[in-house]
């Protein structure tokens, strides 16, 4: 594996559907990732890239980056540090040396498509050429990265790619647009934010003056509010012990130079001077105190900038961004923005202020752009909790280092192999032992894949298999390990979904019990590559359940006491994004913060908003409180999955005027026809963890989730299916 500790669950995702894709015949050509600023595309790739070439090693990659910035040698650095085994080379090398087979290949795109550029020869020109024919001659694979691929969208930019022919291009940016024509995969901004990499939202215009708006001024009033918002997180910073110097960027127009002028003077009447190193300055022919800014503890506090900082740089430490008038496209400002929004230690802190970029600006059209185009782009106002709620308090439950630490892998594939053991009395009779598993309704088929057709020769999807079977006809193809390879992951994948682990420990222990190998321990049965894929595709639902049984069992066995209990108090005040052209704002009495509105703009589930409209409308409700999804100032409990302990935030705290409390969790219910529309995989180890939870501190507690615009709740034993039992109408319950 890479030379870094882990991936997060987010990153092995987005690789493992890079395998997927690229290494099935019948995808597009093009693949494109839509990865946030923040989310480490470049170790989502080496990752890629790392496993791509374990399986198919006569391929060379092409790493194609932006100009500015020099991202290629950054990118070819990291390499270097995460897989040293690995073949790097940047363009130069290339030429002289052609492309190797297993090797990766740098290259700034201004070298090679730059008219007036002279880092490279006409005759060198001509040599890529050649060194691109004579791969293809050697029988060389291309395969295509494309590095923030918005920045070279031109002919002759497409005139290099198609030189390569490459197998697949792979296209990856934080600003990619969705297109019918391309495989297309996006990594969900909120994982990234979660596991603490980025900032929560950027809040803009905090505190703003309007009637500063004067052309003359307006740079003042700005800098002046980032200044103090920098000291305030500066000193945050300085109370939990960090040596870490908040950055604050200055973005000029691009025809600015009296601007220019004005804004340095006034810096230095704050005291703030290149002279004393507070200030910095990348501008396209004039560069300050550059050397060392990325640093967390660097002496530059303010950074004046046009665009060549937008792709391809990174400081982790910049927090604060003053944007003077000057209208850009979309693109920019979202990668601009992205320079304010990594975290500079790749984690959230208990101080909130630290969670969150900051953004100011006059230029009303970039800030509706943003507003408009941005998701966690908000307008902030600070909400009071009402003097009634400032008194309530329940335990609540954190982790305390990380589970996943003290587990490791070779335990967990003792716990698994042992459940399979246990279950199906392995010995060494190999002939007793596939008995003992056909009893269960595993098929052994040697090399052959069970495959439903209808009357129309459609070949029906391997999960599809066991509903209603009198409509099929049943057919055995022989296993390609190429064109079935698609189907082996997707496999894997859904017994890692049932399982709560990551696919790359379901296929390492399933090669461990079921492939053949020279290692005997832990081996069930000796299956040849072709078997292999057969065994996994043909018994994909046995395997599910059998590891899904073995995880719960392996939960429970570590299921360790590494938690601390902690008094959950609301916070005394929140911020909030509100939606500044709500014309029809409406004030909702029922939420413990005075003064909440309709104007908050918050992304809610279709149970949620059932709910909070419940709670609206219903005399016995005295406050509800919604409760934060992720940080220490939050309601949180532990849950297991195996190999991870993990913290669970439940949505709602519910107080009755009876007195009565409820610790409530919402969840996707089903849509007008029926079907389910809970997303979270984890659904029962959290029921589980939360009804432990809620028997240890004796609380009212339930599952809450909408059909036909009614609530039900759960509390008892749970079940997916709304028509069962377990499921109530609401009113029914909470009361």
């Amino acid at each position: 594996m890479l030379g870094i500790n882990r991936l997060f669950d987010f990153q092995e995702e987005c690789v493992e559907w890079l395998l997927e894709i690229s290494q099935n015949p019948k995808s597009k050509n093009i693949l494109t990732v839509k990865s946030p600023t923040g989310s480490g595309k470049t170790i989502i790739l080496l990752a890629y890239i790392e496993k791509y070439l374990q399986s198919n090693p006569n391929t060379a990659f092409i790493w194609l980056c932006p100009g500015k910035g020099n991202l290629e040698e950054q990118s070819k650095r990291k390499m270097d540090k995460y897989l040293p085994g690995y073949i790097s080379n940047n363009l130069f090398d290339a030429l002289q040396n052609g492309f190797e087979a297993s090797s990766t290949t740098f290259i700034n795109w201004e070298l090679v498509t730059k008219k007036d550029n002279k880092a490279i020869t006409e005759s060198e020109k001509r040599n890529l050429f050649d060194a691109i024919h004579t791969a293809n001659l050697e029988g060389i694979e291309f395969m295509v990265i494309i590095d923030e691929e918005h920045s070279n969208n031109t002919k002759k930019a497409d005139d290099i790619i198609r030189a390569f022919k490459g197998k697949h291009i792979i296209r990856v940016s934080a600003t990619t647009k969705k297109n019918n024509n391309v495989e297309f995969y996006e990594v969900p901004e909120r994982e990234v934010i979660s596991e603490g990499l980025i900032t929560k939202a950027v809040y803009v215009n905090e505190n703003i003056d309007g009637s500063k708006e004067n052309a003359l001024t307006e740079y003042m009033h700005l800098i002046d509010l980032a200044n103090k918002k920098r000291l305030e997180i500066d000193s945050e910073y300085k109370n939990i012990g960090k040596d870490i110097r908040p950055l604050v960027l200055i973005q000029m127009p691009n025809s600015s130079d009296d601007l220019l002028q004005d804004i340095e003077d006034y810096l230095s009447e704050l005291n703030y001077t290149y002279g004393n190193k507070m200030v910095a300055k990348w501008l396209s022919n004039s560069k300050e105190n550059l050397e060392g800014i990325e640093e967390n503890n660097a002496e530059p506090i303010f950074m004046i900038l046009k665009q060549a900082v937008a792709t391809g740089w990174d400081c982790p430490r910049a927090k604060i961004l003053v944007k003077l008038r000057e209208g850009m496209g979309d693109v920019f400002t979202i990668q601009t923005v992205g320079r304010i929004r990594r975290m500079p230690e790749q984690c959230h802190y208990d101080s909130e202020i630290l969670n969150y970029s900051y953004l100011y600006t006059f230029d009303s059209k970039y800030k509706q752009g943003l507003l408009s185009g941005y998701d966690l782009a908000f307008e902030p106002r600070r909400f009071f909790l009402k003097d009634k709620c400032k008194s309530f308090t329940m335990k609540a439950e954190k982790k305390v280092g990380n589970l996943a630490d003290e587990i490791d892998e070779l335990k967990v594939l003792d716990k698994i192999y042992e459940y399979f053991v246990s279950t199906y009395k392995i010995s060494n009779d190999k002939d007793k032992n596939i008995r003992n598993f056909e009893s269960k309704g595993y098929e052994f088929l040697g090399t052959k894949r069970k495959n439903k057709i209808i009357s129309n020769a459609k070949v029906i999807l391997t999960d599809e298999l066991g509903q209603d079977d009198s409509q099929y006809i049943i057919n055995y193809t022989e296993i390609n390990t190429h064109y079935d390879g698609r189907d082996k992951m997707h496999s894997i994948n859904e017994i890692a979904v049932a399982s709560g682990m990551n696919d790359r420990l379901v296929k390492n222990i399933l090669n461990k019990m079921f492939m053949k190998s020279s290692k005997k321990k832990y081996k069930i049965f000796n299956l040849n590559n072709r078997e292999f894929y057969a065994f996994i595709i043909n018994n994909v639902d046995c395997l599910k359940d059998d590891f899904r049984n073995a995880s719960a069992t392996a939960v429970t066995q570590f299921a360790f006491d590494n938690l601390k209990e902690v008094d959950f108090k609301i916070p005394l005040e929140e911020i909030y994004a509100i939606d500044s052209s709500n014309n029809n704002m409406k004030n909702i009495n029922t939420n413990a913060y005075k003064d909440y509105n309709t104007s908050i703009f918050f992304k809610r589930s279709t149970s949620e908003q059932l709910f909070e409209n419940w709670c609206e409308g219903n005399q016995d409700v005295d406050w509800y409180y919604k409760n934060g999804d992720k940080g220490i100032n939050y309601l949180s409990l532990i849950y297991n999955t195996i190999g991870k302990q993990r913290e669970f935030y439940p949505d709602y705290i519910l107080k009755l005027k009876n007195g009565h409390i409820w610790i409530l969790e919402t969840k996707g219910g089903e849509d007008n026809l029926g079907n389910d529309q809970n997303r979270d995989k984890q659904i029962r180890n959290k029921f589980e963890a939360f009804k432990q939870f809620a028997q240890k501190y004796n609380l009212n507690w339930g599952f809450v989730r909408d059909k036909q615009s009614l609530l039900y709740i759960n509390n008892t034993i749970f079940e997916n299916d709304l028509n069962t039992p377990e499921w109530k109408i609401i009113d029914s319950v909470v009361k």
